[in-house]
């Protein structure tokens, strides 16, 4: 099946420059992956060179996207692999990532605390969370997955039977889900009261098929339901995810990439929405690469996030872009002190 992402034109990336905007400011990206398919690459080279774009990119989080699987073995234990693979591919970069969230069959309810066990033992540390496959819709037109999920896994009481697991094996849940499927989310947030549930993309606002991006009723629903989300208080959120096509931004039809000006007038009222409701303690940003970098570079995103995190006091800021994942993934928060010898503020 074909890939629903943008495709990665370094070329055409390449034609929008601009200066690294605070470039001191400490950060830690929430949430990137690494594959190596026939649309294309992003392993260590490819993600080392983004990181060398200017931004002082401290430590990364590696998010499971069917990488590296065991081609044998039981079925339940293969995505052990993806855990295996990533840390052999990134050998000698302590903190890239600092930590991987994987993916184990939630759907085993208790019999996937051995898979979590073969997990942890496999991530030598790095281990931090879980994501399974869960974004869903009725209509087609809304896909950023290239095998997407059966309807209402996160309803079923063997998925939430496993979600109850990571809490003794003190790991996270991350939870990709459109903004059709939030309340869905409540509902695991609340019958899973000690698990902490990070909410990827900023809830999954769409733009394609029956979801029109420019209608504020569609806002509105995205807001509505991403509001109980966020009243739940083992909820956190991740900011980004903007380059992928459910979005309904087209900047890859652009002749030429867009500004960070641009970017920040664009997603200024979702990501406002965001931190009004989760706050900057239980909000980060992310790079969603490569996926979004089909429509964005590097650089230019993290600018963008700098433009709209700069009324924010110098605490604030710095939750966004490294505290608030180090403190719900448990990474050692000493990686961002400035001059790696002073407690970070």
């Amino acid at each position: 099946m074909a890939s629903p992402h943008h495709t990665v034109r370094e070329d055409w990336l390449a034609l929008t420059q601009e200066d690294v905007l605070a470039a001191g400011q400490p950060i830690l990206d929430a949430h990137h992956h690494l594959w190596d398919r026939p649309e294309g690459r992003y392993r260590s080279e490819e993600l080392l060179a983004d990181l060398g774009a200017g931004h002082d990119v401290r430590a990364s989080l590696y998010v499971q996207c069917r990488t590296g699987y065991r081609n044998q073995g039981p079925e339940a234990l293969r995505p052990v692999g993806e855990v295996e693979t990533v840390l052999d591919w990134m050998q000698g970069h302590d903190h890239l990532p600092a930590g991987i969230v994987a993916m184990a069959d939630l759907q085993l309810g208790d019999q996937v605390r051995p898979v979590l066990e073969a997990m942890t033992e496999a991530g030598q540390g790095r281990l931090k969370g879980i994501r399974n496959t869960t974004a869903w819709h009725a209509d087609p037109a809304v896909r950023s997955n290239p095998m997407p999920p059966p309807e209402g896994l996160m309803r079923s009481e063997a998925f939430r039977e496993g979600a109850r697991a990571l809490v003794a094996q003190g790991l996270t849940l991350d939870v990709w889900a459109y903004q059709t499927q939030l309340d869905e989310v409540r509902a695991l947030a609340e019958a899973v009261p000690d698990l902490t549930v990070i909410v990827d993309h900023c809830g999954g606002p769409l733009g394609v098929g029956p979801h029109d991006r420019h209608d504020p009723e569609n806002f509105r629903a995205w807001r509505d339901a991403l509001a109980p989300v966020a009243a739940c208080c083992n909820t956190r959120i991740k900011i980004g995810g903007f380059g992928l096509g459910v979005f309904g931004w087209r900047y890859a039809d652009a002749a030429r990439p867009p500004q960070s000006t641009r970017l920040a007038d664009d997603w200024r009222p979702w990501i406002e929405t965001c931190l009004d409701l989760f706050g900057p303690d239980r909000a980060m940003f992310e790079s969603n690469f490569p996926v979004d970098k089909g429509q964005v570079g590097y650089r230019t995103l993290w600018n963008t996030f700098k433009r709209l995190a700069a009324p924010a006091s110098a605490h604030e800021q710095n939750a966004l872009f490294w505290r608030t994942a180090a403190q719900t993934y448990g990474i050692d928060q000493q990686i961002f002190a400035c001059d790696y010898g002073r407690t970070p503020s």
